[in-house]
């Protein structure tokens, strides 16, 4: 008896999940319909939008002990005007037609995504991040032409936009073969779900004349609210005139010396330049990874009994190549430098190098303070600005952070920074456009501590087969598509890594962990190439 209760309730559950897994027909038509004008919706929607797009793209080689390696790269970088025919306005001087197949994977299908073209089969229900998803297989319809989508979407269960789409566009490559990409949206203001991941790849790409092509890419968009109620925005702020009490009696002197003036001369041009930077996308508002990089640039300051006026500020320049510097007092690191960084020791010794040139006077160019300076039309950034230093302030500066290295909390811990400086000579010539800065300067890959001054810790053989020098690229730093800020990525320990999952500035999947728009939430993400925690200050 017990036991045909017990088999009973087991096909219950059974029935249960199926029904669960495949809902009626009826309800099943209505939900596909609602996704199709959803997405409809959403099209229409995007095109009042001019974000930043870049894509980066690494061609691999074969490896007999890693798979592949990077061989070579591309990089593009530019505003996508999304209107009815989507534009493209480079920020650099390359063709943007490679940047144009990426852009594309934003939609699954501009030309008739409707049921006349494609058939839609329920596969589950399933979570990404906390939201809940309908998962259907999509297949063009036989008649359909080359160039139609087919894969695999996931859409919320709320209001079913399409928040994920996996897979290809049929023949639409030269040769007619199509590029694999795993394409996601994330929630932003409005209830929209915008564009902001796409992950490539190929592995069996034949041109019609050249050998194999294997390639793995990622395209980010971000910027979507530049300009969007941002004066609203300033004018709705509290004003605070001065950070220090105003002062209103007659008694004393309010008159600055010419070191004060030239000081705040310098300090005019500096704020002028990073507004324009943030206005333009470029540079990440002030943030959380702002106070990490800040933490570590304090510790610096004070085990060497700096005392700086005015106080050192970091930020954050949103794109992915390789590259650090100074304007004025503000120290800025790339997000894509920031991504691949190992540990603190690293990171420190890169605001070493920053700081150096800042406690050795290294100014900005202060023509800067002259407002009419920046005036200037957005695709011309690279052409005005640029904040790379001599040869002879760079090797002063380098000097000058192996000094406050060897005083710093670091010091014990910085053959991983060494150990990512070779990693990264070692690979510079396979990745020439991810090291070349575009605004800054190159990552020094000739940085070396002093034995004589400062005594590194060589890691034994064993420790070394199971240290990561330099994290896959993209692994640390999450992006805001709708306000730009920057997050730290919090992942779990992934226990032993084998050689082959270091991959040491490699491109990987995306995996974001979606949320919606307002909820209260664990700060989390991760991608499949996050395998190591944020740096923290010491």
């Amino acid at each position: 008896m017990r036991a045909a209760k017990a088999l009973f309730a087991v096909l219950a559950l059974e029935a249960l999940r199926l029904a669960a897994q495949h809902p009626p027909t009826a309800t099943l038509n209505q939900v596909v319909d609602k996704i199709l004008l959803q997405e409809q919706a959403e099209m229409e929607s995007l095109q009042q939008y001019s974000p930043l797009v870049e894509a980066y793209i690494q061609y691999l080689r074969p490896d007999k002990d890693l798979g592949t390696v990077p061989d070579r790269d591309k990089y593009f970088l530019g505003h996508a005007k999304l209107g009815k025919a989507v534009k493209l306005e480079p920020f650099i001087d390359v063709s943007s037609g490679g940047l144009r197949e990426f852009l594309q994977m934003i939609y699954i299908d501009t030309n008739g995504f409707d049921l006349q073209h494609y058939k839609f089969d329920y596969v589950r229900r399933e979570f990404l991040g906390e939201v809940r998803c309908l998962v259907f297989d999509v297949t063009p319809q036989e008649k359909a032409v080359k160039g139609r989508f087919v894969g695999r979407l996931w859409a919320e269960d709320h209001d079913y936009h399409i928040v994920r789409f996996n897979g290809a566009f049929m023949g639409s490559a030269r040769t007619n073969h199509y590029f694999h990409f795993d394409s996601w949206r994330v929630n932003a203001g409005k209830n929209e779900w915008l564009p902001a991941f796409i992950y490539s790849e190929q592995g069996d790409l034949h041109d019609a004349i050249t050998e194999k092509l294997t390639f793995k890419a990622q395209t980010r968009l971000w910027g979507y609210n530049l300009g969007q109620g941002y004066q609203e925005q300033e004018l709705s702020k509290i004003l605070v005139e001065s950070s220090t009490p105003v002062d209103d009696q007659t008694t004393g002197s309010n008159d600055l010396s010419p070191v004060q003036v030239q000081r705040n001369w310098d300090h005019h041009a500096e704020e002028n330049v990073t507004d324009r930077m943030e206005r333009l996308g470029l540079l990440a508002p002030p943030g959380e990874v702002d106070k990490v990089l800040e933490t570590v640039v304090n510790n610096l300051e004070v085990t060497n009994d700096l005392d700086i006026e005015p106080e050192i500020r970091c930020r954050v320049l949103l794109t992915s190549t390789f590259e650090s510097f100074t304007i004025g007092h503000t120290i800025v690191l790339s997000r894509g430098l920031l991504d691949v960084l190992p540990d603190a020791a690293s990171l420190a010794a890169i605001l070493a190098t920053e700081l150096g040139h800042v406690v050795l006077g290294h100014r900005i160019d202060a023509q800067y303070a002259f407002f009419d300076r920046l005036l200037f039309d957005d695709k011309e950034t690279f052409r005005h600005f640029g904040f790379s230093r001599t040869l002879e302030e760079e090797q002063a500066a380098h000097q000058k952070a192996i000094d406050l290295l060897r005083n710093s909390p670091y010091k014990d811990q910085l053959a991983t920074a060494q150990m990512f400086i070779r990693a990264l000579q070692s690979r510079s010539q396979e990745i020439p456009n991810l090291v070349s800065p575009r605004l800054g300067d190159r990552v020094l890959t000739d940085w070396t501590v002093s034995p004589s001054t400062a005594p590194v810790r060589t890691p034994d053989a064993k420790a070394q087969r199971t240290l990561i020098v330099a994290l896959p690229f993209g692994g640390r730093i999450k992006l805001d598509p709708w306000s730009d800020e920057l997050q730290m990525m919090r992942t779990q320990p992934v226990g032993s890594v084998v050689e082959r999952e270091k991959m040491p500035f490699e491109v990987t999947p995306f995996l974001p962990y979606l949320t919606r728009q307002g909820e209260i939430r664990p700060i989390r993400s991760q991608t499949a190439g996050a395998l190591s925690q944020g740096p923290r200050e010491r």
